[in-house]
């Protein structure tokens, strides 16, 4: 069953069933009785009182805050409770509840009533209110009514408490409001009720706006994030990294979402975010995919994968996060915005039912009354309001409506007046512009001729009238006829028969089918342009004869249908013409006439009239719309496309007659007359239900506004007259109930009665509400199917354009005032069309301008500022991580635009900066005031210094990572103002120094840690631009530079104590490191010193080089002092060895060597200037420590060759002539000296190679220089003892010597040059003459001097 189609009998038993189970019967009481039911209000107030959602809704009303409803004394006015509305003489208007208290104390409540509302008809204050559920009481009295039918609509006086007296007509406080509530909560259901009845028309029958998807980004919305999906999320990417998501991710995507999590999913301002209604999926999707951006381009190239590549499979991974588990229904309820487009009637019936809180039986009602599902009662609908409207202009009518505006100048009303007619006019031509579809006449079809331009034989009702052509009443019908089967003939053989139909010369036939199976079921398509068309039918036998030409002919009959015949398979009984047929044919015929859409009725009727039809009799009326204005009533006969006669219906009244005398005609029964001045036509029919019909179609085409009443037939039993009541035909029967549920009066009230504009307003509000509640973040902006039924309401019932974007920027204001996110683009829109209306620039082309406009406009303009001003102040929680995009470069445009003077006027730029500066600047003091009281720096001022300082680089850093967040997020929008925007940052950290100060005033003179504060801020501050050497960063400077002087100071005078207690009387050179204990941590803190200096990254080049200079001078200073104590211990250390040949160098004086070394190689690092390549800040550093070295060299070198020198000396005691050579001969020495010195050689060559680490410098040369001056010398103490002959020991030592000093001091590396010269070989000839000379002498073979060259070089 369709959703609106109830007139059946089920349905009105169902609605009867319905009414018994709400009506409550109401026993009447006399004002005696009334003492006894002292609680009867209080439960009535109780039982009756609106529900949760209902007093929320009625607490944010307009009328609900200002209760401005008037007040009147029944017994002075009378108060219109019919159908439709009062009119104004019937109501008057007081101020409000609080000015009529004093009314309730003087008068007896049972005489005061509620007047009316935005042109509503608002019940008594005292009235009864059991009603069903939002539906308004009924209009009818209590005692001209049945008992049956009291309660749903009942608008009888409430029973009032009384006091003890009966006297007394006082009540109480708490009754009064009570009662108060009661009426307020009764006349917001009257309205919404008739607010809805106006949507449902606009819904029905749109005709100035078109429903369009959305065009452009900002109308696209997405799904909006709840709390209880934010708390999803956050739980699925605390599940990722806690590894209980089985998604593979490398350490970069992991952190990347550990910084998201951190930052963005756990921040607060997202969670306002959400409470705003301004988030969605979209966004957490681009705040990521920004972060990860950043990150990806800080990573090195990698062959073979692109960073694209990278990007996506992040966001890929990302998807798989956020969806969780529910990755189907995420996906699922993200496609839903596909209902974001296009609505259907249905669909927006229901959308408003939701709004104004409609339930569906209520809604039934009226859409069946309202006749919604035709579309020529809406198109009447419209022409009767707008008829309406014009005869209301035209006879000054409106100017005696309450609501009549002011204008701001008295000139601008006949203005106005001009304004209402162009809108009406505009209103006609786009009801014009509604196509009235017509039938198209195929290219087969006989078209009318076209020699004259004018119908014959057509009478014009009235000489000015528009003359019609006739085609522009041409009809075009289609027509299907089926021939099915034939019943009765009964012929012998085996015949084959078939039939054809012919209709405007085109005939069509069926196919053959034998005698005993007369069966075709074949169907024939026609087209006409005749009303009342003739189609023949014959009936043929099939011919075997091959002689004969035609068929034979059987049977025949003309079908003469209408549109309005029945398209049902019937029996028709043939005309036999042959005689050989005794028998009755009957031919099964479905014949389907399709009625085009500019025939509105037809049917037949008796009509009579004064200038056409002047005879009274039966004929063929067809009513045709040529227009939306234009109809005409056509008689037409059989067979005929053009009219006989014709009627333009423009100016007729059209209502039920009674039947006149003279106009007695056999079947005319029910009359009908169409009158207008100077002429009339009545019309009858034979049935009562035809008449409704014609009548109702006739009312629709003449726009009339007075709608005919059927009169009530009696008829006579048992002697008395009884309303005889059949079943009404469905419109009047949803009509009757209508007013049976209290209904009708919203259906019959004249759209001309209302305030609109305030309707409107409501409208719109209520509009809004549900809009901001659903699912998608709309942020402001209606669907496409509001912004359709809002354009079209205003359009049909001219609000005014300024007052409509007036009262939506007044309901967006109030959303953004309490916290939720609205659109600044939809606010702009609104007010640059206001702003160009109050300035008389006609963006809608009215020039009028009320003085509520420019009033209401003001205050718009005054509170847009504030709350602009706001935002901006608090941009970064009002925008939280620039989102919406582009929403806070929006609302800097739009400031621009509320701040001009004038809308042509050019726009004062130093006004614009200095509000925005004042509102930045008060953004510094909200910002640091609320991370400080994140930081908790208040409660740290009463802890230990080191805690507060603690506190205080905690705060650092998250005033660091805030002012990064404005920089990514928010800095693009102050493009214009980034001078205004640094004020704000050097004004935000101009805060902190505050509080930096107070921590630092409490620490320790000598507490280091205060320079990680420094390193933190400085390190940001030379990242920024804008800040680097700005205010903030050169009182970090002044704070911090006596500090770092202190710190430099403190560090010299330790590290000089260290050198002179170290080698004074700690240092025992034991080697650490590259040297000694001392010098090892001299070395370390110079170079930790520099270090911590330049990791500082002073931002004053000047004192930055002052520094660096004053550490290299250190440096260089504590380095000589160390070469000077070195050399000291040495020759200490030297003096106190022995000097034989068991001195052995000490292993003290390699850690010296080794300590003058390390000193050499740092001073390369910490003496010299940054940036300098050969010059040396102190170069003779460098000098000293080389004269140190070789100083240690030479004196050890100088030991060794003592050593060779006493070695030879004992030698020289065994030469020629000597007294103690006999001596020592007897001793029989073989080769013991040799031995002792190699031993001392080989010792101490080890202790130089293994002990002294300065790569080989140190040992390399002073191995070469003993080996090539041990050569020397003995060369020499050869050459001295030329003319003399060794002695055998002699010549063992030596031999022994030179050959084991070659070997060993070869194998340490010394240079082949400087073993084999001139010096050695003459040792090795000389060594072999006497080696050979004394063979000689003792009779032995000697070795060659060849042999002795093999046995050294072995």
């Amino acid at each position: 069953m369709s959703l609106h189609s109830s007139s059946s009998d089920d349905n009105d038993d169902f609605y009867d069933y319905q009414d018994e189970i709400l009506r409550t019967p109401i026993v009447e009481h006399t004002p005696s009785e009334y003492s006894g039911r002292r609680d009867f209000v209080d439960s009535h107030s109780h039982s009756h009182s609106p529900s949760a959602s209902n007093q929320n809704h009625l607490s944010s009303s307009p009328y609900h805050q200002n209760p401005g409803y008037a007040y009147r004394q029944r017994g002075s006015t009378k108060s219109n409770h019919s159908g439709s509305s009062g009119s104004p003489a019937s109501t008057s208007r007081a101020p409000s509840f609080e000015n009529t208290k004093q009314a309730f104390a003087g008068s007896s409540l049972d005489t005061v009533s509620i007047g009316s509302v935005g042109g509503l008809s608002v019940p008594p204050s005292n009235y009864d209110a059991r009603s069903y559920d939002g539906l308004s009481l009924h209009s009818t009295p209590r005692h001209d009514r049945p008992h049956s039918l009291r309660g749903i609509g009942d608008r009888s006086p409430l029973p009032l408490r009384r006091g003890g007296s009966p006297t007394s007509s006082v009540i109480s406080d708490r009754e009064r409001e009570d009662i108060e509530q009661i009426n307020v909560e009764e006349v917001e259901k009257r309205r919404r009720i008739q607010i809805y009845v106006f949507v449902l028309r606009c819904i029905a029958f749109p005709f100035n706006a078109k429903q369009k998807p959305p065009q452009h980004d900002m109308q696209k919305r997405q799904a909006k994030i709840s709390k209880q999906e934010l708390t999803k999320i956050k739980e699925n990417f605390h599940a990722f990294l806690s590894g209980e998501m089985q998604i593979m991710a490398d350490e970069a995507f992991k952190n990347a979402v550990q910084s998201y999590y951190e930052v963005f999913l756990k921040s607060e301002r997202v969670t306002s975010m959400v409470r705003s209604g301004a988030c969605s999926a979209n966004d957490f999707r681009e705040v990521f995919k920004n972060n990860i951006e950043k990150r990806v381009r800080c990573l090195p190239e990698i062959d073979g994968l692109a960073k694209e590549t990278v990007l996506s499979n992040w966001m890929t991974k990302f998807d798989l996060i956020y969806r969780g588990n529910d990755g189907d229904q995420r996906s699922q309820r993200t496609s839903t915005t596909t209902n974001e487009l296009i609505l259907s009637k249905e669909q927006l019936y229901e959308m408003f039912q939701n709004i104004f809180n409609i339930k569906n039986y209520d809604h039934l009602i009226l859409f069946n009354a309202l006749q919604l599902d035709n579309p020529d009662e809406q198109a009447a609908q419209v022409r009767r309001e707008l008829t309406s409207r014009q005869q209301q202009i035209d006879s000054g009518g409106f100017k005696m409506k309450p609501w009549k505006p002011r204008f701001i100048v008295k000139e601008m009303e006949p203005i106005n007046i001009d304004e209402l007619n162009t809108q009406i006019l505009q209103l006609k031509s786009n009801l014009e512009s509604v196509p009235v579809k017509g039938g198209t006449i195929p290219k087969h079809t006989k078209k009318p001729s076209r020699q004259s331009n004018t119908l014959p034989k057509i009478d014009v009702a009235e000489e000015g009238d528009q003359h019609l052509s006739k085609m522009d009443v041409v009809l075009s019908f289609g027509i299907e006829v089926k021939i099915i089967d034939l019943k009765g003939l009964k012929m012998p053989g085996n015949k084959n028969i078939y039939c054809t139909m012919e209709m405007d010369g085109l005939k069509l036939q069926t196919g053959l089918t034998p005698v005993s199976k007369p069966f075709w079921s074949t169907q024939g398509d026609f087209t006409t342009t005749q009303p009342l068309p003739n189609i023949k039918i014959k009936l043929y036998m099939e011919n075997s004869s091959i002689i004969s030409i035609d068929d034979k002919e059987l049977a025949k009959i003309t079908l003469k249908p209408t549109a309005t015949s029945s398209k049902n398979a019937q029996l028709y009984t043939l005309t036999t013409t042959d005689k050989k047929i005794q028998e009755q044919l009957q031919l099964r015929v479905e014949v389907k006439m399709e009625k085009p859409q500019n025939m509105k009725y037809c049917g037949y009727l008796y009509a009579a009239g004064k200038k056409i039809w002047r005879t009274l009799k039966k004929r063929y009326f067809v009513l045709v719309q040529v227009s939306q204005y234009t109809f005409t009533v056509c008689s037409y006969r059989e067979r005929k496309t053009e009219p006989t006669e014709m009627l333009h219906l423009k100016g007729f009244t059209v209502d039920y007659s009674e039947a006149h005398p003279d106009m007695d005609c056999n079947g005319a029964q029910y009359y009908f007359n169409a009158v207008k001045e100077g002429d009339s036509v009545t019309f009858a029919t034979d049935d009562m239900y035809e008449r409704y019909n014609w009548v109702q179609a006739l009312c629709r085409a003449t726009g009339q506004s007075h709608k005919p009443t059927p009169p009530v037939i009696t008829t006579t039993a048992n002697g008395g007259n009884t309303p005889n009541l059949p079943n009404l035909p469905k419109g009047q029967g949803e009509i009757d109930r209508a007013r049976k549920h209290g209904l009708d009066e919203y259906v019959s009230a004249d759209p001309c009665e209302f305030n609109h504009a305030e309707l409107f307003q409501s409208l719109q509000s209520l509009t809004l509400e549900y809009r901001m509640n659903d699912a998608y973040t709309c942020l402001g902006w209606f669907s496409p199917g509001q912004s359709f039924i809002l354009d079209e309401y205003a359009a049909r019932y001219c609000v005014r354009g300024c007052h409509r974007y007036l009262s939506y920027m007044s309901d967006l204001l109030d959303k953004a005032e309490n916290g939720l996110m609205i659109d600044p683009n939809i606010i702009h829109y609104s007010f640059a069309f206001c702003a160009a209306h109050v300035h008389g620039n006609k963006p809608d082309g009215l020039g009028t301008i009320t003085v509520a406009e420019k009033q209401k406009f003001d205050e718009i303009k005054s509170r847009l500022r504030a709350l602009l001003e706001h935002q901006i102040t608090h941009f970064r929680y009002c925008f939280p991580f620039g989102r919406p995009d582009g929403a806070l470069k929006s609302t800097l445009s739009l400031l621009e635009k509320v701040l001009m003077k004038e809308l042509t006027s050019n726009m004062s730029v130093e006004e614009v900066r200095s509000v925005i500066t004042k509102c930045l600047k008060d953004a510094a003091l909200v910002n640091y005031t609320r991370i400080s009281e994140f930081a908790k720096i208040e409660e740290a001022a009463h802890k230990d210094p080191a805690d507060r300082l603690e506190d205080i680089i905690h705060l650092a850093g998250l005033c660091i990572e805030v002012l990064q967040q404005n920089e990514e997020h928010h800095a693009e929008a102050f493009t214009w103002f980034a001078d205004v925007l640094l004020e704000h940052n050097e004004m935000f950290w101009s805060l902190f120094t505050v509080d930096m100060d107070a921590c630092l005033e409490t620490q320790h003179p000598e507490n280091w840690e205060i320079f990680s504060l420094f390193s933190l801020l400085n390190s940001y501050l030379l990242t920024d631009k804008n800040l680097v050497h700005g205010e903030f960063h050169k009182h970090l400077k002044d704070i911090f530079a006596p500090q770092v002087v202190r710190y430099v100071d403190l560090m010299q005078s330790s590290i000089a104590q260290s050198v002179h207690k170290g080698f004074t009387s700690k240092e025992k050179w034991e080697p650490k490191g590259a040297g000694c204990v001392t010098s090892d941590d001299v070395l370390w803190k110079l170079d930790a010193l520099q270090t911590f200096i330049k990791e500082l990254q002073w931002p004053d080049d000047v004192f930055a080089e002052h520094l660096e200079g004053r550490l290299k001078l250190m440096a260089s200073d504590m380095m000589e002092a160390m070469g000077n104590r070195t050399i000291s211990a040495f020759g200490s250390m030297l003096s106190r060895c022995s000097k034989g040949l068991d001195f052995v160098v000490p292993s003290e004086i390699c850690v010296m060597v080794n300590t003058l070394s390390d000193c050499k190689a740092q001073a390369l690092k910490l003496c010299i200037m940054a940036g300098e390549s050969t010059h040396r800040y102190h170069i003779h550093i460098e000098e000293y420590l080389e004269s140190a070295i070789k100083h240690i060299l030479d004196s050890l070198l100088e030991r060794f060759l003592l050593v060779l020198d006493i070695t030879l000396q004992k030698l020289k005691r065994y030469d020629e002539g000597s007294f103690l050579k006999s001596i020592l001969t007897l001793t029989k020495p073989t080769n013991e000296l040799g031995q002792e010195y190699i031993i001392f050689v080989f010792g101490n060559m080890d202790m130089i190679c293994n002990k002294i680490t300065d790569d080989g410098y140190f040992g390399n040369t002073l191995l070469e220089m003993w080996y090539g001056q041990q050569v020397d010398i003995i060369h020499k103490w050869l050459a001295e003892r030329v003319e003399m002959t060794l002695h055998p020991y002699q010549l063992t030592c030596l031999i022994h010597i030179i050959k084991r000093l070659r070997h060993d001091f070869e194998l340490q590396g010394t240079l082949c040059e400087e073993i084999s010269n001139s010096a050695y070989d003459a040792i090795c000839k000389r060594l072999s003459v006497e080696e050979t000379s004394q063979a000689v002498n003792e009779s032995r073979p000697a070795r060659t001097l060849a042999s002795l060259s093999v046995d050294l070089d072995t």
